[in-house]
């Protein structure tokens, strides 16, 4: 594999042309080619066991919670009552742990196509996969698209953690994606989905704004930081249903306490409130997206 040498794992990638963020590596724990992607896991000097899909680093030991618990409580705490969550994706076990958490939730079930990523995560990443454990959760190792046309208004909330736009991850950033989760949710429902990066991918994320607003009537980003992703940060579109949702006052505000008895290290009502709030360049450029979209 040309991203390892001499010790050293380097992501290289056609997303972020002419850069690379590397890692020193202490042992290739895992390394196979499954029926839809290169999966790697090893472990590094500073952030513990990595997973690594097709060169792009998924997550790491050391800061997955920024992005777990983002990606998470930024939806759940914006609905009203979150009972019956659907997620897309995340085989690492992240969001499956972070959901089950949720006091409202009643049920989740996780679409995940690739089973490998799954066994290898249970084995190499097993705080992250510790909620696979969990009696709320239904798991179904197959096509999420599929699965979605069968269950028509069945969620409360969708959230998408899917790997960059590119090979088997590309469609889940065009409009028939989410046309398809509009349809799999309940009236007053939320969707939110890995939105990529600010810094990089900013014409993709005003493409993915501006139909959006053609399917929902509150669309909004929100971001965070996290060290190991490409330029130290990446975002998340969401979308409701309800024209009443407001995601950047959450209804469930979280205590301190409450904080400390789920366990969360990044997410709080604050920084829930902070992620939305954008450098002016973003700001401007999705106001731009904005003002050109439409919602039927």
């Amino acid at each position: 594999m040309d991203a390892l040498k001499k010790g050293w794992f380097s992501e290289l990638g056609t997303l972020w042309p002419g850069e690379a963020a590397s890692l020193e590596v202490e042992e290739v724990l895992f390394h196979e080619r499954s029926k839809f992607q290169d999966v790697l896991v090893f472990k590094s000097k500073t952030y513990g066991n990595v997973l690594v899909l097709d060169g792009v680093i998924q997550c790491t030991e050391r800061d997955e919670f920024s992005y777990q618990e983002m990606i998470t409580f930024l939806p759940l705490n914006s609905h009203p009552c979150p009972k019956k969550v659907l997620v897309i994706g995340g085989g690492d076990g992240g969001v499956i742990r972070e959901v089950v958490k949720h006091p409202d939730v009643e049920s989740v079930t996780q679409c995940e196509i690739d089973g490998c990523v799954v066994e290898v995560s249970k084995k190499y990443l097993p705080n992250m996969s510790k909620g696979y454990d969990s009696p709320k959760l239904t798991q179904h190792i197959g096509d999420g698209f599929a699965y979605m046309k069968e269950n028509k208004n069945a969620f409360d909330v969708i959230i998408t953690d899917s790997s960059d736009p590119v090979g088997p991850a590309e469609m889940l950033f065009e409009k028939e994606y989410f046309e398809l989760m509009r349809s799999a949710l309940k009236p007053g429902g939320i969707i939110c989905t890995q939105g990529e990066s600010l810094w990089l991918h900013l014409d993709l994320i005003k493409s993915m704004q501006k139909f959006c607003r053609t399917l929902y009537p509150v669309v909004e980003y929100a971001f965070t930081t996290i060290p190991t992703y490409p330029s130290g940060q990446i975002g998340f579109t969401l979308c409701s249903t309800s024209s009443d949702t407001d995601f950047r006052d959450p209804v469930h505000k979280l205590s301190d306490e409450q904080i400390k008895e789920l366990g969360l290290k990044y997410y709080n009502s604050d920084v829930h409130k902070a992620a939305f709030v954008l450098p002016q360049f973003a700001k401007e450029a999705l106001q731009e997206s904005s003002s050109n979209g439409a919602t039927e």
